[in-house]
């Protein structure tokens, strides 16, 4: 199946494997790259040396296509912008819309930029300032989220761009692939359906906790670090919603303690990111904290595997899953049935 996607990042299927923290390491990304997917690195957790090291890691599992997720507000964005391109990587994403000049610087170097945005007025700002194509995800994709629904938002978006469309938030199969394409999309991009598969170094047990969810277990929560989170429910979750500012606190500051250790950051550091998030927006000192190293309490979950001390972000998704197949299983299954799907529209017109 041929897109807009396909054509310009060189996969064999319009699929994205989104960069979830903490997930989207060289043993997922290099399996949905070969796969055919575009698998996307994430980065925000590594420091520059290490992500210069997962990146040829990848490159040693797979010959394929793949991408980068960068963080375009951190610090030394420029420095891992210098990596991906003198790395050769195939495609940047960006969590946040990166500036006119790191689009610019890359691709000069022939880099395909890919922001992802969460409105319709975002990806106007991000094509007019060069972007070649854009993820959109509605309200029901996991992590920080609106509150648009993708059945909404995307065909926004594909009228207001002339640049292709990724569809994100709230798809899983081949049926949901071909109703983005019905929209105008020129794929779809999945997060929590990637990381339910066999190929996803998420221990097993927080696997079993995403598939014994059902989709009210799924919430959006403001708790963790003042913005709105879609995770799935748990007693961190309660306890952070029942605590007062000073528990809070100092939760926050063991949490960035640990976080500090791991990433390299000095506390200002750390605290310059947190009020990057807490710009514009009601924040407690707790919060900016929690904004700021969110990623230990993923990290929690997601390497240690402890559900108990870790948050879980998941899409609605979850609640519909039921399986752990490999990568390369999940891509086949999910364009045959859009095959099929077609074929049955076909047959019926």
């Amino acid at each position: 199946m041929r897109t807009a996607l396909t054509e310009l990042t060189g996969v064999r299927h319009p699929i994205v494997q989104t960069g979830m923290g903490w997930v989207a390491g060289p043993r997922l990304v290099s399996a949905a790259a070969n796969a055919g997917a575009l698998g996307v690195l994430a980065s925000a957790t590594m420091t520059p040396a290490r992500l210069r090291q997962a990146v040829r890691e990848v490159k040693a599992r797979t010959e394929a296509p793949f991408g980068v997720n960068l963080r375009a507000d951190a610090g030394d964005a420029r420095e891992r912008v210098r990596i991906v391109v003198d790395e050769g990587v195939r495609v940047a994403s960006f969590a946040l819309a990166p500036s006119r000049e790191l689009i610019a610087e890359l691709k000069d170097a022939g880099v395909v930029v890919v922001p992802s945005v969460g409105a319709r007025r975002h990806a106007e700002k991000v094509a007019a300032w060069g972007a070649d194509a854009v993820i959109v995800q509605g309200g029901e994709g996991g992590g920080h989220t609106g509150d648009v629904a993708t059945t909404v938002l995307l065909p926004q978006v594909v009228d207001a761009v002339d640049i292709p469309v990724v569809a994100a938030g709230g798809f899983h199969d081949g049926r949901g692939l071909v109703a983005a394409l019905a929209y105008g999309a020129a794929g779809v991009a999945m997060g929590t359906r990637f990381l339910l598969t066999s190929d996803s170094t998420v221990p097993d047990a927080v696997k079993a906790r995403y598939l014994a969810a059902s989709v009210r277990d799924v919430t959006v929560t403001t708790a963790v670090d003042g913005l709105p989170h879609r995770m799935l429910r748990s007693d961190l979750v309660e306890a952070l919603e029942r605590s007062g500012r000073v528990r809070a606190l100092l939760h926050a500051l063991r949490r960035a303690a640990g976080f500090r250790k791991l990433s390299g950051l000095s506390w200002p550091e750390m605290v310059r990111d947190g009020l990057a998030l807490r710009h514009g927006k009601d924040l407690s000192w707790s919060q900016v904290l929690l904004a700021a190293n969110t990623p230990m309490l993923l990290r929690a979950a997601m390497v240690e595997g402890r559900t108990d001390l870790g948050v879980m972000a998941s899409g609605q998704v979850a609640g519909v899953i039921g399986d752990l197949p490999s990568c390369g299983e999940l891509v086949a299954r999910v364009m045959a049935e859009a095959e099929g799907v077609l074929r049955r529209l076909g047959s019926s017109a």
